[in-house]
């Protein structure tokens, strides 16, 4: 007689693609591949899971902690595809893709090990750090001839003690130059940084006609080559500009900025999908934030999800799709409460693992930020 206290050797059950694909035949009554074919089902399957599963389960273990490092004066940081150019290496910054990869984020957030004053408000952010422009004369007034100027924008950027390093620059995306043409019309040439390899604003700025092709070409693309005859130096200050037309006799061309003194960040906007970052940074420094990710898509047969014990509720979460494309109704009701099950059975390890925490107040122990690394909470206790 077996011992039935004996460890088994049995082989758990497939959680694999390839058993998600049987599960979803034999839930859709559809045993062959010409009712059914593997792409179609994987196609449901990933469907599924990419995009249903995390809106209708946010599971502990898809939480996780994001990365990224800050890039000395720049102040705006997207998380989309476009705003990396068309550079291949631009794959390699944690931000690419960001608002695809990941779901939601959370604070708190850390720079450098110091939490940041986190805010989803523009309003709230800006209300901190306005966006007040330097309006300034470069110098120099139209002729009604020339349309090419240089020169350096007067303002804080060029305003340095002597022995102290360079921390004044212009917020990049901010900078204006205009004057009136001869007929009266408005003349304005506004800034696209110039992007590195991997996406990063560099130091220079390219100045384009706001009302061209160009300039919108560049907002929806970043250049990667800088401009002859239109450019600004955001830390020093220097720039070279062409009109498409002169300014009039006698009338002054002037230069509208938002200097800056950088600095490490204090705070963090997110909306529209980028982050804004305050003061700007005068290095490159760690951010560090809670994030909830996107499931990996499943694309080979052996492969299973990030948790085996999610491959029913994906199966049952495909059929459902399934049917409801073939307008199945009567199927679909009945394998519903299954569905739910599953749902219920993913769900409970995470309802687990949050009760060994209890609910935060304002009872709670609270660590200070800032001070001493005892008050910051750095682990010496």
């Amino acid at each position: 007689m077996s011992n039935p206290t004996a460890p088994s050797n049995t082989i758990p059950g497939s959680t694999t693609l390839a058993a998600i694909r049987v599960k979803v035949r034999r839930l859709t009554l559809s045993p062959s591949t010409a009712q059914l074919s593997d792409v179609e089902i994987d196609e449901y399957v990933n469907t599924s899971v990419v995009y249903d599963f995390p809106e209708t389960l946010r599971t502990f273990n898809l939480r996780t902690t994001f990365t990224f490092f800050t890039n000395p004066g720049q102040d705006v940081y997207p998380t989309d595809i476009a705003s990396f150019g068309t550079n291949l290496s631009a794959l390699s910054n944690p931000l690419y893709n960001f608002q695809n990869k990941y779901l939601t984020i959370h604070p708190p957030v850390y720079c450098a090990g110091r939490q940041l004053l986190y805010t989803q408000s523009q309003q709230h952010f800006y209300g901190m750090y306005p966006r007040i422009n330097a309006l300034a004369s470069i110098g120099t007034q139209g002729n009604g001839v020339t349309v090419a100027y240089t020169g350096v924008v007067n303002s804080l950027a060029q305003v340095v003690p002597p022995g102290l390093t360079q921390n004044y620059a212009l917020i990049q995306n901010n900078v204006l130059m205009s004057s009136v043409g001869v007929q009266g019309a408005g003349l304005a040439l506004a800034d696209v940084p110039v992007i590195d390899a991997i996406g990063n604003p560099t130091l220079i700025g390219n100045l384009y006609d706001v009302n061209s092709g160009a300039y919108a070409a560049a907002k929806a693309t970043p250049p990667t080559v800088v401009l002859a005859n239109n450019t600004i130096n955001y830390l020093t200050g220097v720039f070279s500009i062409t009109f498409p037309a002169a300014p009039g006799i006698g009338v002054a061309i002037n230069s509208q900025t938002i200097p800056t003194q950088r600095s490490m960040p204090q705070s963090m906007l997110y909306f529209s999908n980028q982050f804004t970052i305050r003061p700007v940074p005068d290095q490159p420094y760690r951010i560090n934030f809670e994030v909830f990710q996107r499931p990996t898509a499943l694309l080979t047969a052996g492969q299973s999800p990030e948790l085996e014990e999610y491959w029913q509720f994906i199966a049952y979460l495909a059929a459902k799709k399934v049917l409801e494309d073939r307008m199945d109704m009567d199927t679909l009701l009945l394998i519903m409460p299954e569905l739910k099950n599953q749902e219920a059975l993913c769900l409970r390890r995470t309802i687990v693992q949050l009760t060994n925490q209890r609910a935060a107040t304002i009872y709670a122990e609270n660590m200070q930020n800032g001070g001493s690394d005892f008050q910051s909470g750095s682990g010496f206790f």
